[in-house]
């Protein structure tokens, strides 16, 4: 087992209206000492926007703005912008986030040159619905429960509703592998894959390729029964000597979903292959604002920094607050390594 420390709360929400509900599931990028945070900022009524605070080191906040950095600007993003994840590509800040327009929710990008100014890119995950993705998929032979989800999809109390497939999760890789930009993202219940020269071919013929093979995109799905639910991803992944560390989160229900922080290793040059994964929690929900927030039972992870041999893992915690744990790096390498993908 990795040993854990739970370094508590570093971020609550405020009586700024723009975050007076909650705040949770941060992006998480260091430079220099100084670690960046573009959280997503709730205010009453779940209508979501991104804040911005700055750390210096790990956990002593230094900044905090008081007023949202990235807010809905357009039709597909009207009720919320969640979730983001960021890292730094050549001389750019890739930031992508949720989209949700109080029905669909979809990934969507930003980039900046600074950290203060963003241009939107709009949504970059298929625009398709759920019958669609299950007819080019059809032939695929992935696993069954992708194709469980009908009820979510046209629910028999609004029939009419326009539900399009949501695509959730989108994480790039914090480099271009063989000149590639690639990111993950996640149709339930499992983790895919999307490698591409440029943002710009992510056209509809290709996706309805990317789905008529959609089985080879699949990095891996769920397996253990902390993640029997399913599972996505987490923290950017960080490039080490053995392969692509990425911190992802499962899904167990025992009378609801229970949310858990999970590891496995991916191959650097080609991360479409599953090296090694922990067959169990990195840590689950175990203290009173985990267990008890505006979502029970939730730990999830969206972002690290590291210091030397520790690395620090930030995470909203019952979609209520951001808190942090640390570990050795050395030490969950280990035993990763020790845990070789059997899946």
């Amino acid at each position: 087992m990795v040993n854990i420390k739970r370094e508590g709360i570093i971020l609550s929400n405020t009586e700024f209206e723009f975050e007076n509900g909650a705040v949770l599931n941060p992006a998480i990028i260091r430079q220099g000492d100084s670690v960046h945070i573009f959280y997503r900022a709730v205010k009453e009524g779940n209508f979501s926007s991104i804040g911005y605070c700055r750390l210096d080191g790990p956990l002593t906040l230094v900044e905090r703005w008081d007023k949202p950095i990235i807010f809905p600007e357009f039709e597909y993003e009207s009720q919320g912008v969640e979730d983001a994840r960021i890292v730094k590509i050549d001389d750019l800040f890739y930031l992508s986030y949720t989209a949700y327009d109080g029905t669909n929710a979809r990934g969507a990008l930003a980039i900046s040159k600074d950290l203060i100014h963003f241009e939107k890119q709009g949504i970059i995950v298929p625009h398709i619905t759920y019958a669609k993705f299950v007819s080019l998929a059809a032939s695929a032979k992935v696993d069954i429960n992708y194709y469980h989800n009908h009820k979510f999809y046209y629910q028999e109390s609004d029939p009419e509703k326009k539900t399009l497939l949501w695509d959730k999760n989108v994480i790039f890789f914090p480099r271009r592998i063989n000149g590639n930009l690639v990111f993950l993202h996640r149709i339930r219940p499992g983790i895919q894959i999307v490698s591409v020269k440029a943002i710009s071919d992510l056209t509809n013929d290709f996706w309805i390729d990317y789905f008529s093979n959609f089985k080879k995109n699949i990095v891996f799905d769920p397996f253990y029964g902390h993640e029997s639910g399913y599972i996505g991803g987490g923290c950017p992944p960080i490039e080490t000597p053995h392969g692509w560390l990425l911190i992802y989160h499962g899904v167990e229900y025992i009378n609801g979903p229970v949310y858990s922080a999970c590891a496995a290793l991916l191959d650097l040059n080609d991360p479409s292959i599953l090296l090694a994964r922990l067959p169990y929690p990195i840590f689950s929900p175990k203290l009173e604002w985990e267990l008890f927030g505006d979502v029970n039972n939730v730990v999830f992870p969206t972002g690290t920094a590291l210091f030397g041999d520790t690395l620090f893992i930030y995470y909203g915690a019952a979609d209520k607050y951001i808190a942090t744990v640390s570990l050795r790096l050395s030490e969950l390498l280990s035993e990763l390594l020790s845990n070789k993908a059997q899946v």
